[in-house]
């Protein structure tokens, strides 16, 4: 059940952890702006949680800048396969999609998951079928391979932003996150990582807050990170310590890099990240226009 008391609309979204951009940094800022509007508008309407960062997320995955949707980074084999999730905290209801290719927007075909109630991860050809008969249209993968991302090297890459996600409480007190990446540069194919995991990359329970993480996958799995976060948030009611914290597991025990987002029951954020860039955007009532940390 939903905190009664957690009524003020907040929403919070990050563009991926990772190295100083050598340029693009207003192109950064915009993009991620706009995201955090579109899902606060939703907010400032009634909307729900769970519609906001869906918004949010679609904004990111259409934007060419970011790592997820169109933009997304290449495989070994010169492909895309692009990892997403969505989480809502009242019932623990979610829904995932991994290793697809003709979705622009996977956090789409996600949220549809979740509506279909009976799976939560579906994966490759799978997910490419479910698609077609929930009418999410589906697209000429090359539409998403931008021209920056066939010249860009692997060096040149690491100073490109990674997943893209969102956190959000509407005024029902209902908290959901999401999350959608194209996954690391030059994976193998059918490589999945924390995005589409339940628990490791997204996380919300509307009696705790809700997570969305970026960074080194692998060692975000390994400590189910998302969900730890919430733990921390538990026991110290403190957002930005809980994602502190949380982010030194991830260093020393998950022996990887990265960061998250964090906004808890109260409408309260918090982040942290190892790399030296992650940006973070977030909107409340409180602020006319988006606020950036970056």
């Amino acid at each position: 059940m939903s905190a009664v008391a957690a009524r003020v609309p907040a929403i919070v979204a990050h563009g991926g952890a990772g190295a100083h951009p050598t340029e693009g940094r207003d192109e950064l800022r915009r993009g991620m702006q706009a995201a955090v509007a579109a899902g606060f508008a939703v907010l400032s309407a009634g909307g729900r949680a769970l519609d906001a960062v869906e918004a949010t997320v679609r904004v990111l995955e259409d934007h060419p800048r970011f790592n997820a949707g169109r933009g997304s980074v290449l495989t070994s084999d010169g492909t895309i396969e692009m990892d997403a999730s969505i989480m809502e905290g009242d019932r623990l209801e979610c829904g995932a999609v991994a290793s697809v290719r003709c979705i622009a927007n996977p956090v789409t075909l996600a949220r549809r998951v979740l509506e279909s109630g009976r799976h939560v991860l579906l994966v490759g050809e799978g997910a490419q079928a479910f698609a077609r008969t929930v009418g999410v249209p589906e697209c000429d993968p090359a539409s998403l391979i931008t021209e920056a991302q066939r010249k860009r090297s692997e060096a040149l890459h690491r100073a490109t932003p990674g997943t893209v996600g969102a956190v959000a409480l509407d005024r029902h007190g209902t908290v959901a996150a999401a999350t959608s990446t194209g996954g690391m540069w030059g994976k193998l194919p059918g490589r999945v990582g924390d995005s589409a995991l339940i628990g490791a990359g997204t996380y919300a329970d509307s009696t705790l807050g809700a997570v969305s993480c970026t960074g080194d996958g692998e060692a975000t799995i390994r400590v189910v990170l998302a969900r730890r976060a919430l733990d921390y948030l538990k026991e110290a009611d403190d957002p930005g310590y809980a994602a502190k914290v949380a982010v030194d597991l991830l260093v020393d025990e998950g022996r990887g890099g990265g960061g998250l987002i964090l906004l808890d029951w109260r409408g309260r954020v918090g982040w942290s990240h190892s790399t030296p860039l992650m940006p973070v955007a977030w909107m409340s009532p409180a602020h006319e226009a988006p606020e950036l940390a970056f």
